[in-house]
This record gives C-alpha cells, sequence and structure tokens, in this order.
C-alpha cells in the first residue's frame, strides 16, 4: 500500500479519542464554532477535497478504504484509522461509507477580488447570485450546477443558508472545493459595486408576464453606435444611418459592446426574488411554462438559464 508521506496514520480502537469528536459528533454548527471547519462525506468528495488544495486537518477511514486516499494525502494531514465496524458506526455511514475528511474553510473572497481575477484572465464572466436559498440541498445542486456550466462564482446574500454544511458539500458533490463563493455581508453594495463598477449586467429570473422569454435573450449586451442619434420608432435602416452626402467627410460608426459580464439572480422556488433585488437589475427574465406549470425548482432553472447563457451566440436580444 502507498502512503504519502505527508500523512500520519493513527489507529484507533474505539471512537472515545478526543481528536475524533469531530466526527463523532457531526452538529454543522459546532463544527463550524470549532475554527472554521467541515465536514466532506463519501470518497468522491473526498477525493475532491484533497485535490482542492483546501486545508484538511485530518481524516476518518475504514481500515478497507485506507488504501483508496492514503497516497493522495498532499500537505500534512493525520489519517485516523478504524475497523470498518468502527467507522462504519459514526452517524451518517450511508453517506460516507467510511471515508471522511475534515477541512478548514478559506476565507470567503470579496467581489473585487473574484473580477479581478477574471479581469486577467481575461474571457467572459458569470456570476450565480442567491440572495436567500435556505434549503441546504437545493444549495448543493445549485453549486454543482454553477461549475458544471463553467460559472465564474457565486454570491450568496446574508440570508442564505451555510454552503459549508455537510448536506450542501454532499450534494454538491465537491463542486464547492472549485468553484469561488463570495458570502456577502451587504448583498445590495455588492451587487452595485459589480453593476456599476465591473460592468456587469444584472438579470432577475423572474415568473413576471411582462418578462423577456429566454429565448429572446442574449448572452453579451447593448450595441450603441456613435455619431448618430436615436432612431424614430419604425424607422427604416436608411433613415437611421442615412448615406453621407456627395463630398461629405465620412463620419465612422463605431460598435461599442458592453464586457461579457453578467449575473443571474435566482430566489426561492416558494417566494421567487424579491422586488428589492428585480428593481436592481437591468433585464428581467423568464422560462415560459406549459400546461399550467408556474415555476420550476431553482436547480432546475438555474440549469436551463446557466445553459442558455454559456453557449456561443451573438449580442442583443434575438427576434
Amino acid at each position: 500500500m502507498l502512503v504519502s508521506a505527508a500523512a500520519q496514520i493513527v489507529r484507533l480502537s474505539d471512537l472515545d479519542d478526543p481528536a475524533v469528536a469531530v466526527y463523532r459528533n457531526l452538529k454543522d454548527r459546532e463544527v463550524a464554532l470549532a475554527g472554521d471547519r467541515f465536514i466532506a462525506e463519501g470518497e468522491m468528495v473526498v477525493r475532491r477535497l484533497l485535490a482542492s488544495g483546501w486545508q484538511v486537518e485530518s481524516l476518518l477511514v475504514a481500515e478497507t478504504k485506507l488504501e483508496r486516499v492514503a497516497e493522495l494525502v498532499a500537505r500534512p494531514a493525520v489519517i485516523y484509522v478504524g475497523p470498518a465496524k468502527l467507522v462504519n458506526s459514526v452517524i451518517g455511514f450511508k453517506f460516507h461509507s467510511g471515508i471522511m475528511a475534515c477541512g478548514v474553510r478559506p476565507a470567503s473572497p470579496t467581489v473585487d477580488e473574484v473580477m479581478t481575477a477574471a479581469a486577467e484572465r481575461g474571457g467572459p464572466v458569470t456570476w450565480v447570485v442567491c440572495p436567500q436559498v435556505l434549503n441546504h440541498d437545493n444549495l448543493g445542486s445549485l453549486l454543482r450546477v454553477a461549475a458544471g456550466f463553467g460559472a465564474t462564482a457565486m454570491l450568496l446574500g446574508e440570508r442564505c443558508s451555510d454552503p459549508f454544511w455537510r448536506r450542501s458539500i454532499r450534494v454538491s458533490m465537491g463542486a464547492i472545493f472549485a468553484l469561488p463563493i463570495v458570502r456577502s455581508g451587504d448583498l445590495g453594495a455588492d451587487l452595485r459595486r459589480l453593476k456599476e463598477r465591473w460592468g456587469v449586467r444584472l438579470i432577475a429570473t423572474v415568473t413576471d408576464e411582462d418578462a423577456l422569454p429566454l429565448a429572446r435573450v442574449a448572452r453579451l449586451g447593448k450595441v450603441t453606435r456613435d455619431k448618430y442619434p436615436p432612431a424614430e420608432p419604425g424607422a427604416e435602416p436608411e433613415a437611421m444611418y442615412p448615406p453621407a452626402e456627395p463630398g461629405a467627410e465620412l463620419m465612422a460608426i463605431s460598435r461599442v459592446e458592453e464586457p461579457d459580464r453578467l449575473a443571474l439572480l435566482l430566489g426561492p422556488e416558494d417566494q421567487g426574488l424579491e422586488q428589492r433585488w428585480v428593481e436592481l437589475c437591468d433585464q428581467k427574465v423568464t422560462i415560459p411554462m406549459s400546461l399550467g406549470t408556474d415555476s420550476l425548482n431553482v436547480t432546475v432553472a438555474a440549469a436551463v438559464f446557466l445553459y442558455h447563457f454559456t453557449q456561443e451566440g451573438g449580442s442583443g436580444i434575438r427576434d
């Protein structure tokens, strides 16, 4: 069996050792208060945690599973190993299956830090914004969907549930370790900063009748033409931009595209987005429903919106 040099193996005969109390209790609030820790459960999630480069304090592994993770520990960490029957007695066996890890939460980045890094990389920027998602399953699924469709980051409001609770981490299948998450202390200020300083187009996902159908909304923002006044409603293109008189100096028409940066605001299924968040947005967009269906689960809706907006396409609104 290969064992990483960074791993320290400690054998257990019972779970009374204070060193493994964090696994024995498994109460999210207590784990969080004990030094901003979190618990990752299951082989796939633990593998992704170990591959992320995040700080991992320890692992608790059944003897029969040790070989699967021992060589993956790249940074100093203790691996507590016990008989399968002992480790499997920890609450939640059907989820962890004898492999758990205790990690340390990284500091939440700011919107400026995320945008600065994104600007240096170049390319499109896509935020997923959740003012108030309270269900841990939904939040975990949103993390997985956002990561899967290549979102730049998630922005969580003050009233959102904790993304580091075991259930959210487990449902995210470890996507939480790859996607930057900004825990906002003032969501309104952060949204205005994204919009005003960074040119991020805010899109409210709603069920309102006056919202634009998703199929008519393209990723890029407006296109403006300098030098010419706005056209009259219904004017023909020739009237909008008439040819120059013979001998007249040509006037350049410049196409100025907004930065390819957008943020999708998602509300809980039962209430939707609060009006104060809708009013901050540049557009309202909806997914048309049939057969009397009034809404979709927030995760399903997020997947539809993200798939649409992360595909290559033109700019403006399509007819």
